[in-house]
């Protein structure tokens, strides 16, 4: 019989332990074991024999039998011209533990959760268009270790970007870049954790995985009362506050003028730090601009932004604009957490903003968002006027007051094939006899299924 895959000098690098005498049964051995664990999987193009016997440092003649040896027994397969590959068999059964899975994540018809863009309408061509000529253009030292704040081609964009849109007083010096938001929020809550902070008050409606991320870090995150004005700033306490200014995630309020003014004199008196979290400044519609509470005092304020709901929550690209005294603390915690934040896709957005694209998608999601927005609130009008809506004038979602148990509505909208949330998700301590309440996102679903949604939705309020 010929050398099976003698004619090769590629396929998969091959790692075999050996023992005993390293002879002919040891490699059998070694390579039926791989195959039988499933460690070597079906159609796996192994190393021709010269190869392997150089990477075992074994005799050729040793490899070759070997692999003849598991073609007679039918656990490899020799191809004329394409060498040696493991042989498909049929499953074995094991008494060995299976690995355990995550369950998984519960498929709907229609979704109608707050928190994320529609990504379907993500600027493919656009995007490639900037990678197309930002890569080319980037310097070697892009594509190895450099700067844990980011690319500085993407601080500049942003320092410009932040100043012109959001009214933040951003120098490219003081901006750090991060792996999504989340990042952002371990990192100063890691900081201010070090420098002896034991609480951080945060909204009483609002994400719980903030809250857990804040209680990773050790600090203690206290619920502070929200109304129409937004939040209570004479309630404020603790070494930070975590605020979502622009637009009060999920009652979608602006924090009213007087209030932003008073939280940044606490914080003056305090010598606290404010994180500003303007997750969705971009997207307003009856309403002049809300600019950034950071403008008010930079060195008062830590302010964070994201591509998430602007872009794609996949790109995991956000933003500080950091006051100086923790732009070095946070440097540091940001080294020892991931060195630095992905650079390709930073100089890609770098390129996007430059070039006025991501204006330009802005405008054209605005729009898309109002319209989804108006049809929802008009539809609503008609075949639910029992249903009080609010929260419109800015953002992704809305809420709505309802006639019932919001609970009972998620979990009939769930049977249904519709995923909807209730208010109660975002509130910090249950309160059955609280405000009812659904928070609809109109962002996330794509075109063709909107108007499905919408009308499930109406069924489900029971009109």
């Amino acid at each position: 019989m010929g050398d099976p895959g003698a004619n090769s000098e590629s396929g998969a690098d091959l790692h075999l332990d050996l023992g005993g005498t390293r002879g002919r049964n040891d490699l059998v051995r070694a390579l039926h074991e791989s195959i039988r664990t499933g460690r070597l999987t079906p159609d796996t193009r192994l190393p021709s024999s010269r190869s392997l016997a150089k990477d075992l440092g074994i005799a050729r003649n040793t490899v070759a039998d070997a692999y003849g040896q598991l073609v007679a027994e039918g656990w490899l397969t020799a191809r004329q011209g394409s060498g040696t590959v493991v042989a498909k068999r049929p499953p074995q059964s094991s008494s060995t533990v299976s690995p355990t899975k995550l369950p998984a994540a519960r498929e709907f018809r229609y979704d109608l959760t707050p928190g994320s863009p529609d990504v379907s309408t993500f600027p493919r061509s656009e995007w490639l268009a900037a990678a197309r000529k930002a890569l080319p253009a980037a310097p070697n030292e892009a594509f190895g270790y450099g700067d844990p704040r980011g690319r500085i081609e993407l601080r500049e964009t942003l320092a410009d970007y932040l100043a012109r849109a959001r009214g933040v007083r951003a120098d490219p010096e003081r901006i750090l870049i991060c792996s999504g938001y989340v990042q952002a929020l371990n990192l100063l809550s890691e900081v201010i954790q070090k420098q002896g902070g034991k609480t951080m008050s945060v909204e009483a409606f609002g994400y719980s995985l903030h809250w857990d991320v804040i209680r990773s870090r050790g600090l203690e995150p206290v619920p502070v009362a929200v109304d129409e004005y937004g939040v209570r700033s004479d309630l404020l306490s603790g070494e930070a506050v975590l605020l979502t200014p622009a637009h009060q995630m999920p009652l979608g309020v602006p924090l009213a003028p007087d209030r932003r003014t008073a939280a940044v004199e606490w914080a003056r008196e305090a010598g606290a730090v404010l994180i500003e979290d303007d997750y969705d400044g971009e997207f307003r519609y009856d309403r002049q601009i809300v600019g950034a509470l950071q403008a008010l005092d930079p060195e008062l304020v830590a302010y964070t932004g994201t591509a998430s709901k602007s872009l794609a929550p996949g790109l995991r690209l956000a933003w500080m604009v950091l006051p100086q005294r923790l732009m070095e603390p946070v440097l540091a915690a940001k080294r020892t957490a991931d060195l630095q934040t992905a650079t390709l896709d930073q100089l890609i957005l770098a390129e996007y903003i430059a070039s006025g694209h991501y204006d330009r998608h802005v405008r054209r999601m605005r729009l898309r968002y109002r319209r989804r927005r108006d049809h929802l609130v008009e539809l609503l009008a008609v075949r639910a006027p029992g249903v009080k809506v609010a929260g419109i004038s800015a953002g992704l979602h809305v809420l709505l007051d309802v006639p019932g148990n919001a609970k009972e509505m998620v979990d009939r909208a769930s049977r249904q094939g519709l995923n909807l949330t209730s208010l109660d998700k975002y509130r910090f301590a249950s309160d059955p006899s609280a405000r009812q309440a659904l928070v609809v996102g109109y962002g996330t679903p794509p075109d063709h299924a909107y108007n499905g949604a919408l009308d499930l939705l109406c069924q489900i309020l029971g009109v």
